[in-house]
């Protein structure tokens, strides 16, 4: 079995003629997302599926290509479409794509999902920054072989989403006009949605927002010591706060609608970035 630093220096050989720098930041883009890149100017496009080791995506709404872009002069990569738990693959697969971001020297993540509101107050088309969250999919992706792990076996969780980058989305949050929500994110295995008697439990136990990804990524960046930001997208209410069946088209349909103030946040973010990090004045 190859491990997974093999594994990483073959996919780092492929990418290397593709970019000169390292990017700033990294933005993973979640169910619906996508379009979120034709606002940028793509310099370099690289479809996943030709990256060594690299998982493949078979969900709808998840194209699997990487967009190098640059924002406010920096450069910028747009990871368009990620792999779930539920489509079969074990965690050390789900994870692979943010070892490799960071084994590239990429220091800062921005993390998108869609979700289920389990806030009652959240409508659809909400953002939320997630400030905490709770795993209750019982897995890990650090789970295994401790030799065969790139960053400490015990990664410290007391703060996974990086508190000054959530300051300054909220900044951006003003300065762009969208109006963030803030709470507590929960993941869930799936792919069922969830039932109202779980929604109900999941409210008592203080989750805002519920989703099928982002947690398995977070865990990995922490333990790679990636300064996170997660933004949730409310696609719907959960099951139990509206009379409307879930489906997976109505998550993308309203993901597409939410691309614009994404491509807004995004453009104010990165440019007080810069500034924060004296990147340039």
């Amino acid at each position: 079995m190859v491990d997974l630093k093999s594994k990483i220096s073959s996919s780092l050989a492929f990418l290397s003629p593709f970019y000169s720098e390292t990017p700033g930041i990294a933005v993973v883009l979640g169910s619906g997302l996508g379009r979120v890149v034709s606002a940028f100017p793509p310099l370099q496009v690289i479809p996943t599926d030709e990256i060594p080791h690299y998982p493949r995506s078979s969900v709808p709404g998840h194209k699997g290509r990487w967009v190098f872009s640059r924002i406010d002069e920096m450069l910028c990569l747009f990871v368009q479409g990620r792999t779930h738990f539920y489509e079969g693959y074990p965690l050390s697969v789900i994870t692979y794509p943010i070892h490799l971001l960071a084994s590239m020297g990429i220091k800062t993540l921005i993390l998108t999902t869609a979700s289920g509101g389990v806030n009652p107050e959240f409508k659809p088309g909400d953002l939320m920054i997630i400030r905490d969250h709770i795993n209750f999919a019982f897995n890990n992706p650090l789970i295994g072989d401790g030799k065969n792990q790139l960053g400490p076996r015990f990664p410290d969780m007391s703060e996974p989403y990086d508190q000054e980058l959530i300051n300054l989305a909220l900044k951006s949050g003003k300065r762009s006009n969208v109006d963030f929500r803030q709470g507590i994110f929960c993941w869930v295995s799936g792919p069922n949605y969830e039932t109202a008697s779980e929604v109900r439990m999941l409210k008592m136990l203080g989750v805002d927002a519920v989703s099928m990804s982002t947690v398995p990524e977070v865990i990995i960046a922490a333990q790679r010591h990636l300064r996170v930001l997660g933004i949730s997208l409310i696609t719907n209410l959960s099951t139990g706060l509206t009379d409307s069946i879930l489906t997976h088209r109505e998550v993308t349909e309203r993901a597409n609608l939410a691309v614009v103030q994404l491509e807004l946040f995004l453009k104010t973010f990165v440019k007080l970035y810069n500034i924060s990090t004296g990147t340039h004045d």
